[in-house]
């Protein structure tokens, strides 16, 4: 019998030197130290990393994420009217950084707001949560894929790899426990949560988090994404009309009085739900993704752009037309939704309603007023705002329909989809501002399907439309002072500082 040989015991931590503890009262300074502290402790990761091509030491390597930490002690009231950017009560709150690169503007205002608002420095230090080696090498970084193959025990004897026990959505959905003595979180999510969801979206989208934009388009059908590639691509060469430059899968990128891309290559063949980048300065553009059909694509994607903070993500998509007086092409505005989707019934439970945002609602009926030029009572001929279904079972129909009809009834719905209850839920639970455009494209309780040249007909009249809808949208919203656009209506009873 072969006899089993054990690696030698591992007795040792290297870790970097000790990181000193500073306190700040300038918001830019303090994303500076931040800076400095993370890009040295991923480097020290990857270059262990590196150094085990020349052998595999007994001794274990580990770097900690950088900590923002601040103390209050006064209950004095502040502006009532800030939906962030304050602590709730005294006490002690702190909360993991990553990418302080990719979260500079983020992380400058949400400091600025808390020390204009409470009068009190930040501190900026050394957390005791490891940085998972597999979250040391960002976008951008080699790595040597035949050094593993020469690595002589498991990964994780060496290096911290990722906790699933600690990446969790406790926080945002206000299921925290905090524990004796233990700091009060300072941001909805920890780092180690956000760097899970930054490496999921370069996987799901094929392009890195740093393209993504603060308005986010989310649509079911790939003629969507079709229609925005030729609005982007024409943009670009018309000198880009404010944008800077547009972004496909695979890094491709047209710059803004460009016809052709200058960097990047497509992928071979095109990822799960690709994303699309109309880019403006601070992130201040359009991002628009193909979730493709179904509430787990639409939980999935908005699970990981959520970390990104955006002010405000759409969804235009199609839908079934519930009522018989609506017809093909219609457009629906939802103000409610019945959500029979489940993929969220853990982490917000159905009774919780889920509240039309009146910043969002009137800019979506603003732009189909624009575009279509109607107004007033000719509006309502082509739009109807009412309650939306989304349900998890593309074929109901198949099934016994007297339950699903009598609920669809005793609900108002005028519309059924799979994705729209799921993408406001999601912004509800994280407080981003989100709304519902759709647009009627069959009407299965009436029998009225599309036939197939009747289908083509439709999408090369419609897609266009409510596509330039979606974004005028967007470019409403975008011109909206932030504070006004993040209300109070998302905030709960105890709400982090950090938007």
């Amino acid at each position: 019998m072969e006899k089993r040989i054990y690696p030698e015991p591992i007795e040792s931590i290297l870790t970097p030197e000790p990181f000193p503890r500073q306190s700040f009262t300038d918001a830019a300074k303090a994303v500076e130290a931040l800076k400095r502290l993370y890009d040295r402790n991923t480097a020290f990761l990857r270059e262990a990393f590196a150094s085990l091509a020349h052998g595999t030491p007994a001794r274990r390597f580990r770097a900690c994420y950088p900590e923002i930490g601040v103390i209050t002690s006064s209950y004095s009231q502040v502006d009532s009217r800030q939906a962030y950017g304050h602590m709730p009560t005294p006490g002690n709150f702190t909360t993991t950084i990553t990418r302080p690169d990719l979260f500079e503007s983020y992380l400058t205002e949400q400091l600025k707001l808390i020390m204009r608002n409470h009068g009190v420095p930040v501190t900026v230090s050394e957390s005791s949560t490891p940085i998972p080696l597999h979250f040391a090498f960002i976008e951008g970084t080699h790595v040597d894929g035949a050094a593993a193959d020469r690595i002589q025990r498991p990964i994780r004897d060496l290096f911290d790899v990722p906790d699933l026990d600690g990446t969790d959505d406790h926080i945002a959905n206000g299921t925290f426990e905090i524990m004796p003595g233990e700091a009060r979180p300072l941001a909805p999510f920890t780092a180690q949560r956000i760097d899970y969801s930054l490496h999921r979206l370069a996987h799901y989208t094929a392009t890195t988090p740093n393209h993504f934009q603060n308005f986010v388009l989310f649509t079911n059908y790939q003629f969507y994404i079709d229609e925005f590639v030729v609005l982007a691509r024409s943009l670009m060469a018309k000198g880009g009309e404010g944008y800077t430059e547009f972004v496909e899968p695979g890094g491709v990128v047209t710059k803004a009085g460009a016809t052709e891309p200058s960097a990047g290559t497509p992928p071979a063949r095109l990822p799960q739900m690709p994303a699309y980048h109309l880019k403006k300065p601070g992130h201040g553009g359009i991002t628009m993704v193909n979730i493709g059909v179904g509430p787990s694509n639409a939980k999935t994607i908005t699970d990981h752009i959520a970390v990104l903070r955006p002010h405000a993500w759409l969804m235009l998509g199609h839908c079934a037309g519930l009522r018989n007086t609506q017809a093909l092409g219609d457009y629906v505005l939802a103000h409610a939704y019945v959500r029979e989707d489940h993929v969220l019934d853990d982490d917000l439970p159905v009774w919780v309603p889920i509240p039309p945002l009146a910043e969002v609602q009137v800019a979506l009926q603003e732009a189909v007023a624009e575009v279509t030029g109607l107004t007033g009572y000719d509006l309502k001929r082509i739009m109807r705002t009412g309650t939306v279904a989304t349900i998890d079972n593309r074929n109901w129909e198949l099934r016994d329909q007297r339950g699903p009809v009598q609920r669809l009834s005793q609900s108002r719905a005028i519309a059924l989809d799979m994705e729209s209850a799921t993408i406001a839920a999601n912004g509800f639970r994280f407080r981003v501002p989100y709304g519902t455009l759709l647009c009627v494209s069959d009407k299965p309780l009436h029998g009225e399907l599309k036939l197939p040249g009747m289908a083509t007909e439709f999408y090369k009249r419609q897609v266009a439309q409510h596509l330039t809808i979606g974004i005028r949208a967007m470019e409403k919203l975008a011109e909206m002072p932030i504070e006004r656009l993040h209300s109070r209506k998302l905030r709960s009873f105890s709400e982090t500082a950090f938007q």
